[in-house]
């Protein structure tokens, strides 16, 4: 396909020639991007993905021998291998709400993160950042603490509509608020001397901690110290955040608790899988925040390998915005996929329709091939035109995207995917990016 010239969403004169040419793609703001479209391509693959992290096995082995009234539910390594982050809720927590505590990989408790009175949720969000230095999860003040009432919202990344390993499992357990701690000044008592030993207190959790009531993104360090909520927005409901791979800042997605409960309204009497809409925000690690877009979209947003751009998909809309996250004065660009999809997906129901004729008795079946129409097709008449569910971004140069057809159902048997298909855009410098 022919190169497509982004569309600006800013006001500058695009074709201001900068003073010096970039060196690099970080160098070149998003206004100035083109892009080649490449349909139907392999999917993307990453090296860095890990498969499903197993749980820590001298972790798990302290909550069993120490930790009675403590349920372990998963553990993070950190990328650096030299901390494990553990999550677990006590016996009598309320369902959804956890905490957190700090470990060494060999087993040996370092430190509680989370206060008494806060609740993290959403446990399959929780991200090291790629440095080791800090990690970030999404908490509120927790269930029956000064007068809060439990979140009834689910997991959001429970049944994800990318289809793909990136879709989160909900971590569903029975959990609760128990009133003493397990570890904290017990004794052992000794069988054959008929002596109690004491054993080591363990630390208490911290205290003065600003909570929420609503889910609110806070940070603390590889130690397990400086727990601080780097966003500060009662009502807003920050559902989805990963950080970009020089571990500056965060991209996120937020939404107001009237939509997310609207959201969740339609989806219940449908009996469909919650899946909340959320604006795109980028939030630093001081808490200074900037909304990328004022449009709701499902599509979690990616950054370019090299930190410098971040991009959003707008599904329905088949468009890609992208977004600068450095610089002084930042730019956006939009990217509409509309009239390529269609084309694309006219090829590719033709070849659907030539396969099925090839598997048929009917050796007379018409020959379906327009592929040198010039008008494009109507969107109802392709079964492989749809949404834009996924974004990958692998290389500085190269941002994949995924469509397909997805109907997440309460009853996972009543689920609908198909038509899942990645395509690619190969980004470059416009002309005058490169002071021609």
């Amino acid at each position: 396909m022919s190169s497509f010239l982004l569309l600006g969403g800013c006001q500058k004169n695009i074709f201001q020639s900068p003073t010096v040419a970039p060196l690099t793609m970080r160098d070149v703001p998003a206004l100035r991007l083109n892009y080649r479209y490449e349909a139907d391509v392999p999917a993307p693959t990453d090296e860095k993905k890990d498969a499903a992290e197993e749980r820590n096995g001298a972790v798990q082995t302290d909550f069993d021998q120490n930790r009675p009234q403590e349920l372990l539910d998963k553990t993070i390594l950190s990328p650096d291998k030299k901390r494990v982050l553990a999550i677990y809720h006590k016996v009598d927590d309320v369902q959804s709400e956890f905490r957190l505590d700090m470990y060494s990989p060999d087993g040996k408790f370092l430190r509680k993160i989370t206060p008494d009175t806060m609740a993290v949720h959403f446990p399959d969000t929780i991200l090291w950042s790629p440095d080791s230095l800090n990690v970030a999860f999404v908490a509120m003040l927790r269930a029956g603490s000064n007068g809060a009432t439990p979140n009834a919202s689910p997991n959001p990344n429970a049944n994800s509509n990318t289809n793909t390993a990136n879709a989160n499992a909900n971590t569903s357990t029975n959990s609760a608020n128990a009133n003493v701690e397990a570890n904290a000044n017990t004794e052992t008592a000794n069988a054959e001397t008929n002596t109690t030993v004491p054993t080591a207190p363990t630390p208490s959790a911290p205290t003065g901690v600003l909570t929420f009531r609503t889910e609110q993104i806070y940070i603390c360090n590889s130690e397990g110290d400086g727990i601080k909520p780097i966003t500060q927005n009662e009502g807003l409901i920050y559902f989805y955040y990963v950080w970009s791979p020089d571990s500056s800042m965060l991209a996120s997605l937020a939404a107001t608790i009237q939509e997310w409960q609207f959201l969740q309204y339609q989806a219940d009497s449908k009996g469909e899988s919650f899946m909340p809409l959320g604006r795109a925000r980028l939030v630093e690690k001081t808490g200074r925040q900037r909304l990328l877009d004022d449009g709701l979209t499902s599509v979690r947003p990616v950054w370019s390998p090299d930190s410098s751009k971040v991009a959003v998909g707008f599904g329905n809309e088949r468009q890609i915005r992208i977004y600068d996250a450095i610089g002084n004065s930042p730019t956006q660009a939009a990217i509409p996929l509309r009239n390529p999809l269609l084309t694309s997906s006219q090829l590719y129901d033709q070849q659907l329709i030539q396969k099925e004729a090839a598997n048929s008795v009917n050796t007379n079946a018409p020959n379906t091939n327009t592929q040198g129409a010039t008008v494009l097709p109507e969107e109802a008449s392709l079964v492989s035109f749809n949404p834009i569910i996924l974004l990958e971004w692998t290389a500085d140069d190269l941002l994949y995207f995924q469509t397909g057809y997805v109907k997440l159902m309460k009853n996972d048997a009543e689920s609908v995917r198909s038509y899942l298909r990645w395509h690619r855009l190969i980004l470059s410098p416009q002309a005058v990016s490169l002071g021609k």
